[in-house]
C-alpha cells in the first residue's frame, strides 16, 4: 500500500491537468471567453438561469395531408393528359381523390398508369369507370410522423443561423416541437422566422386569362389565383399561375444576400437537377412571365427574355435589406413541410435566473462548508484530503460540462449539490472500513490496503444503481429532468475516479511524508 504506481500518478496528473483547463474559462467574463476557441467555451447557462423565450410549436400535420392529396390531384391530371385519356369528374371528395375515366378501352391503361403515380395510395376501380385512390391509415401517420421530424430539422437549422447560443430544440408529443432559447429576450422576430414555411416554387403565368376574369370566377382548370407580396403602396396585384411546378425549392443549394443595380436581392443556386429543370423551363418558355410564389405569394414575377442555363439567379423586389437576410436564411435552411402553429410563449427574465443562480451558490457553499467541516471534525487530517478530493471533483465536474457543450440548469445546480454528499461518501465508506480493521489489530499500511479494496465492491455497486437510475432518466425525461440526469451521471463518474485513484494517492503520500504509525481515526 506504500508504493503507488507511477502510471497512476501519470494519469491523475494528466487528467487533474485536463479538468483545470477545461474549467478554467468559467471563471472568466462572457466577453473574455467569446475570444477563446470554440472548443475551451464556459458552461452554458439553460433558461432557468440565464433569462430568454421559450416556444411551443404545434406542426399542422392536417396541412400535410391535404398537400399530398392535393399533389396526386395534379399527377392524376398530368398524367391522363399527357396520354390523351378523357376523364371527368376529377377531385376530392373527404379523404379520397376520384376520377371517371370515360372510355371504355382507356380504363384498364388508365388504372396502371395511377397506381405508378404513388404507390402507397390504395386504388379501386368500380364498373362504370370510376377510380378512387386513398391513403392508408398507416401511409397518413408515417407521412404525418415524417413531417414532424422534418420540421424539427428545419427549425434547428433556421435556430442555428441566426447565431443563438445553446438553443434547446426538442419534439414533445406527436406534434410539437419546445424551443427555448436562452439569452433572447424578445422572441417576436424567431417567430415570425419559424412561423414562415419558407416554401419556395417557380411556376409560369397563365396568360390565357387576365387577374380580372378570374377573380370573378374564370380560372381555367390547372391553374390558381395568387396573390402579390404586399406592398408599402396599395393592394398587392393578383396573378393566374398554373398549379404545376416547373422547379421546386427543394433543388436549392445556395441562397444569399446580395446587391443588384444598388438594389438587395437574394441570389440562389440550383443542384445539377434543378439547373436543368430550370433551364428547361427558362428555354422552352421564353418571352412569357415566370412566377416565384413563396408560401402561397407571389415574390416576384419576372419575363423570361433568354435561358438561363447556368443553374443561378436573383430574386428582386422591393425588399429591405432585413428582408433579403431573413429569406436567404429561410432558403438557405429549407422550407417547413407544414405550417407551425405557436401555442404557448414565456419570456424568462434575468433577474429569475440570477436569483436561480444566487440561491444555487448559496446552497453548494453551505453544503460545501458543512462537509468540509464534518470530515475534520470526524476523520481528522485524513478528512482534509477526502475535501480536497472533493474539491478536485468539482472541478472535473465543471470541465465535463464545458467540455460537452452542456447547459447547466437550475435541476443541474441541483444535480452539483448532491455529487458533493455522494463524492465523500465514497471516502467515508473508506475510513470507516479501515477504521474497524485497525480496531482489529491490522497493522498501518494493512489497514489502508484493507479499507480501499473491501469497500470498492460497495462503492462501486452504489455508483452503478445510481448511474442506472440517471440513465432512466436521462431516456424518459425532458428538459430539465435530463440536464439533472447528465449532471448527476458526470458528478457520479467524477466522484469514483476521486475516491479510487485520488485520494488513494493523497492517502498514501500523507502517510509516507507524515511517517504515521497509526491511523488518526480513532
Amino acid at each position: 500500500m506504500s508504493y503507488f504506481p507511477k502510471w497512476k500518478i501519470v494519469v491523475v496528473v494528466l487528467v487533474g491537468l485536463l479538468g483545470f483547463t477545461f474549467a478554467a474559462p468559467n471563471l472568466l467574463s462572457r466577453e473574455h471567453a467569446d475570444r477563446l476557441p470554440s472548443w475551451l467555451q464556459p458552461v452554458s447557462l439553460g433558461l432557468d438561469l440565464q433569462g430568454g423565450s421559450y416556444l411551443l410549436l404545434e406542426v399542422d400535420t392536417g396541412y400535410v395531408v391535404r398537400e399530398q392529396i392535393s399533389g396526386l390531384v395534379e399527377s392524376i391530371r398530368t398524367t391522363l393528359r399527357k396520354e390523351k385519356i378523357k376523364y371527368s369528374d376529377l377531385g376530392v371528395r373527404g379523404d379520397t381523390v376520384s376520377v371517371r375515366i370515360l372510355d371504355v378501352e382507356d380504363r384498364e391503361r388508365a388504372g396502371t398508369l395511377l397506381r405508378k403515380i404513388d404507390i402507397s395510395a390504395d386504388l379501386e376501380t368500380k364498373e362504370d369507370g370510376l377510380v378512387q385512390l386513398r391513403y392508408s391509415e398507416q401511409a397518413i401517420h408515417k407521412r404525418k410522423l415524417s413531417a414532424v421530424e422534418q420540421s424539427l430539422e428545419i427549425v434547428r437549422r433556421r435556430i442555428d443561423q441566426l447565431g443563438t447560443r445553446e438553443p434547446s430544440i426538442q419534439r414533445q408529443g406527436e406534434d410539437r416541437i419546445v424551443v427555448q432559447l436562452p439569452g433572447v429576450k424578445d422572441p417576436d422576430h424567431i417567430k415570425s422566422l419559424l412561423g414562415k414555411t419558407a416554401k419556395l416554387t417557380f411556376h409560369l403565368l397563365d396568360d390565357s386569362v387576365s387577374a380580372e376574369e378570374a377573380a370573378r370566377g374564370r380560372v381555367p382548370p390547372g391553374s390558381m389565383v395568387l396573390p402579390g407580396a404586399e406592398h408599402d403602396r396599395g393592394q398587392p396585384e393578383q396573378y393566374v399561375v398554373r398549379k404545376r411546378v416547373e422547379v421546386g425549392g427543394d433543388m436549392l443549394t445556395d441562397s444569399s444576400a446580395t446587391y443588384s443595380e444598388g438594389r438587395p436581392v437574394v441570389s440562389f443556386r440550383f443542384n445539377a437537377a434543378g439547373a436543368k429543370k430550370f433551364g428547361d423551363a427558362t428555354r422552352d418558355n421564353a418571352g412569357h412571365f415566370l412566377a416565384i410564389v413563396l408560401d402561397e405569394k407571389v415574390i416576384s414575377a419576372p419575363r423570361i427574355n433568354e435561358p438561363i442555363l447556368g443553374g443561378s439567379g436573383i430574386i428582386s423586389g422591393s425588399f429591405t435589406l432585413q428582408q433579403v437576410q431573413d429569406l436567404s436564411m429561410l432558403l438557405r435552411a429549407g422550407a417547413l413541410p407544414a405550417p407551425l402553429q405557436v401555442l404557448e410563449e414565456r419570456t424568462v427574465g434575468p433577474d429569475l435566473g440570477a436569483d436561480s443562480i444566487r440561491a444555487g451558490a448559496i446552497a453548494c457553499i453551505i453544503g460545501l462548508i458543512l462537509v468540509v467541516i464534518t470530515m475534520l471534525v470526524v476523520y481528522g487530517s485524513l478528512g482534509m484530503l477526502a475535501d480536497l478530493a472533493m474539491v478536485f471533483n468539482l472541478v472535473l465536474l465543471l470541465a465535463a460540462l464545458s467540455a460537452l457543450g452542456a447547459t447547466l440548469t437550475l435541476p443541474g445546480i441541483a444535480g452539483v449539490v448532491l455529487t458533493m454528499g455522494m463524492a465523500v461518501d465514497a471516502n467515508v465508506l473508506i475510513y470507516e472500513r479501515m477504521r474497524e480493521e485497525q480496531r482489529n489489530g491490522r497493522t498501518l499500511m494493512s489497514a489502508l490496503q484493507a479499507g480501499y479494496d473491501r469497500a470498492f465492491g460497495t462503492i462501486f455497486d452504489a455508483h452503478v444503481t445510481t448511474l442506472v437510475a440517471a440513465a432512466l432518466l436521462f431516456q424518459f425525461g425532458s428538459g430539465p429532468v435530463r440536464g439533472f440526469a447528465v449532471t448527476l451521471s458526470l458528478g457520479l463518474l467524477a466522484s469514483l475516479f476521486t475516491a479510487v485513484l485520488v485520494n488513494r494517492m493523497l492517502v498514501v503520500w500523507w502517510v509516507r511524508w507524515r511517517k504515521m504509525k497509526t491511523l488518526p481515526l480513532a
